[in-house]
């Protein structure tokens, strides 16, 4: 296969972008919050946990401690009790204290809105921070690259990045800034109903797929990734 060009393949990631905006136009979280605070928390919670999984802990943590100044008073061992059916509680309940604690701290009790003051808080890295920038605050200040959006960036040779950290800056440089919004949410609902971390549907039924004649690693022909010259006989 030709080496493709920075221009063909941000002009195939636009390309992306619209087709999968139209497929999940207006999805939204998954995750059950109802401020930047919750959302924080909800986020700082998810990582390597199932939504499903966080949204049958949340209610009862948010009863007990429903902003950023009564959670900062918990005591952790008593946010783990009730966070413990989710991966990582221990770590998790810490982060969560913590987290509140520097929030009332350093912010007056409210999240602060920079993703150099995000990042600050405990259990915050900058997959959160673009996150909770994007949906509390309407900032885009770049993609959140979780488990979906690096995998099929990836597949989809956008990226070779070895980290999703590197993978958001191949993102950032390829994707134009005003369709970086809805990737987040779009991409990972594709990646849990069509290109799926161990069988993609394109594997069985390559019709199934909306990138299929787009994603070089589903093996079907496509104009995208014909050498040069033939593109010019053709």
């Amino acid at each position: 296969m030709a080496r493709e060009s920075k221009r063909t393949r941000s002009e195939r990631a636009v390309e992306v972008c619209r087709r999968l905006g139209e497929r999940y136009a207006g999805v939204e979280s998954a995750l059950d919050y109802t401020d930047p605070f919750s959302l924080v928390i909800c986020v700082l919670l998810s990582a390597q946990t199932t939504d499903a999984a966080v949204n049958r802990v949340t209610p009862e943590l948010f009863r007990r401690w429903p902003d950023a100044a009564t959670m900062a008073g918990a005591d952790v061992a008593e946010v783990g009790e009730v966070i413990r059916s989710i991966g990582f509680w221990r770590a998790k309940a810490d982060h969560c204290v913590a987290c509140a604690q520097m929030i009332v701290s350093d912010y007056g009790g409210q999240v602060p809105h920079t993703m150099e003051d995000l990042v600050r808080l405990p259990g915050v890295g900058r997959k959160t921070a673009n996150i909770v920038l994007n949906k509390a605050f309407g900032i885009v200040d770049g993609i959140a690259v979780d488990t979906h959006v690096y995998r099929i960036s990836s597949r989809l040779r956008l990226t070779s990045a070895a980290t999703p950290a590197a993978a958001e800056k191949d993102l950032l440089e390829t994707i134009p800034r005003e369709l970086w919004a809805p990737v987040n949410e779009q991409w990972i609902h594709f990646g849990r109903e069509v290109c799926t971390s161990q069988r993609p549907v394109c594997a069985k039924d390559p019709e199934a797929c909306p990138l299929v004649d787009i994603c070089p690693s589903a093996g079907q022909p496509n104009r995208w990734f014909t050498p040069k010259a033939e593109r010019r006989r053709g």
